[in-house]
């Protein structure tokens, strides 16, 4: 059994800043957590995946050099570092537990509740 929590979401002004965390209770140990996101009235999509190790990072083209994900499996949490922040950023930010880094959103088995992102221009 997993539990994913995901924190750190607020209003930020375009170009700003912020640092999403995903606490995990349970197994993460072997597996690959990402990061999805969901805007109102659009399909939830992909944004970063992490593999166990750390050394296997996947990004979507949107936020490829502007976010960072990273992991401490010793906290058993992921982070999510979002710089440059643009409006379209803005979303429900979830993370999920999945088995690789190039598996689609279904392959991803636990998901946590979202945090919201909001960026104004």
């Amino acid at each position: 059994q997993v539990q994913l929590v995901e924190s750190g979401g607020g209003l930020v002004q375009a170009g700003g800043s912020l640092r999403l965390s995903c606490a995990a209770s349970g197994r993460t140990s072997g597996y690959v957590m990402g990061w999805f996101r969901q805007a109102p009235g659009k399909e939830r999509e992909f944004v970063a995946s992490i593999s166990w190790s750390g050394s296997g990072t996947r990004y979507a083209d949107s936020v490829k050099g502007r976010f960072t994900i990273s992991r401490d499996n010793g906290k058993n949490t992921v982070y999510l570092q979002l710089n440059s922040l643009k409006p379209e950023d803005t979303a429900v930010y979830y993370c999920a537990r999945g088995p690789n880094i190039y598996a689609a959103t279904g392959g991803y088995d636990y998901w946590g509740q979202g945090t919201q992102v909001t960026v104004s221009s």
